[in-house]
């Protein structure tokens, strides 16, 4: 109930958002900046990061919705249909959480958009949709929801059409709306959603760059707090309050220690700080839903020389895919260019370990991960706008893992780091 409170308050004012971080972290005997002695100094010290935000304005999501309308034609799609999700956020701006009661927007080629909604929620619907002329249509508990997305297709003259299912528009739905609509020619919306989503905006681009300078600060913090026999969840629960000192939304991260950092995603087992031991965290927060993904991997104490070497050798990975991100490059090519470095110094090969294990980057914007990959096979060619992680990994089991993340977009003369990668093995931030 806290976090919705400091949400709702105060998304874009910075003097609203620290007055009511105070006072309800204050209520929970966990302040910053003067609250609980307990409080460790390197969270205390931080302050909100959310002067200036400017989220996606009503206008720019309708030029999102015309520039669909143009891939819609382009792809011999009369409509699309999205339930609540990331889509559906970046297209209208509505949050709506999925549950076992369908809620669909259907974007048509032409014509205005249809919201299908539960009966008991049309007053919320219509506050989100912040249209009092929108075409909401409701159903009760004991009616069909499919047939009223039938009818609103039928209704636009999209009966017997071509329309676009978007991918993460759930089974039951797509199944209920299907047996309601026998003349409709299904297809895939990816070429409108992925065809839109995949090329960031400034503003877009802005906010994930807030986004990301919001999680190297807490990564500071939190690794300013290694302590020998801390947990890993000692060091994210840490890294976790950092996040919402900095008014970073729903920050989550990964902690591994020792050989355990090998795991790519971490591991369940527990584990204790110990001299020597490699660090690796990996995760970030969101501002206004744009996301950051960042790994830092550093060791406790002094490292070894294997360790030096294997760091430095998944550096040269991480270079080497950066420079390979020039517009108009294959996305295969900078999986290509890190795998390489790394086969040619005796691990893998492909994704055999000891050696890389998974793909060297992925999109990232609204989710933190979407399209499209940097992965062996993938010939889309990269353009200004793209938002990928450049991530290679070595993984050794049974001795550590070396992963370092950086989230880049490319630009028309090249890519472009929203972070400074880690310049040495003792230094992760630059």
């Amino acid at each position: 109930m806290v976090r919705t409170i400091y949400r709702a308050e105060s998304r874009y004012n910075p003097r609203m958002l620290r007055r009511t971080f105070l006072r309800w972290s204050a209520a929970l005997g966990v302040g910053v900046g003067g609250g609980a002695a307990d409080v460790p100094a390197a969270i205390r010290t931080l302050k909100p990061m959310t002067d200036g935000i400017a989220p996606i304005t009503d206008d720019e999501r309708k030029g999102r919705i015309e520039k669909a309308r143009r891939l819609m034609a382009d792809n011999r799609l009369d409509a699309i249909v999205l339930e609540g999700g990331s889509s559906m956020f970046y297209f209208t701006g509505v949050r709506w959480g999925l549950s076992e009661r369908p809620f669909v927007a259907v974007i048509p080629a032409k014509g205005e958009l249809a919201w299908i909604c539960p009966g008991f929620e049309e007053a919320r619907a219509r506050e989100l949709v912040k249209s009092p002329a929108a075409d909401v249509r409701t159903w009760q508990e004991d009616d069909s929801p499919y047939k009223l997305i039938a009818q609103a297709l039928k209704d636009r003259g999209l009966a017997s059409r071509r329309v676009g299912v978007e991918e993460r528009l759930r089974f039951f739905i797509f199944n209920g709306v299907r047996k309601e609509s026998p003349g409709v020619d299904f297809d895939s919306a990816d070429p409108v959603t992925a065809g839109c989503r995949m090329i960031k905006s400034p503003t877009e681009i802005a906010l994930m760059q807030r986004a990301n300078d919001m999680t190297i600060a807490a990564y500071r913090a939190g690794l300013a707090m290694l302590r020998a026999d801390m947990t890993q969840g000692d060091l994210r629960d840490n890294i976790l309050a950092a996040f919402r000192a900095v008014g970073g939304d729903g920050g989550s991260v990964s902690a591994s220690f020792g050989q355990y950092s090998a795991f790519p995603h971490g591991s369940i087992t527990p584990q204790k700080l110990r001299e020597g031991d490699v660090v690796q965290i990996d995760g970030g927060c969101n501002v206004d839903g744009y996301q950051s993904d960042i790994t830092r991997t550093t060791v406790f104490g002094r490292p070894t020389q294997r360790q030096v070497d294997v760091w430095n050798l998944e550096k040269r990975a991480q270079a080497a895919a950066f420079a390979a991100a020039k517009p108009g490059a294959p996305c295969e090519a900078v999986d290509a260019a890190a795998r390489k470095v790394i086969t040619d110094a005796g691990f893998g090969p492909g994704y055999k370990v000891p050696g890389l294990p998974h793909r060297t980057g992925h999109g990232i914007g609204l989710d933190g991960h979407e399209w499209t990959n940097f992965v062996k096979g993938n010939t889309t060619p990269l353009q200004p706008g793209m938002c990928f992680s450049d991530e290679p990994m070595i993984a050794i089991y049974g001795e550590f893992g070396i992963r370092l993340e950086d989230c880049l977009h490319i630009t028309e003369s090249g890519p472009k780091f929203f972070t400074e990668p880690s310049p040495a093995i003792d230094k992760p931030f630059a």
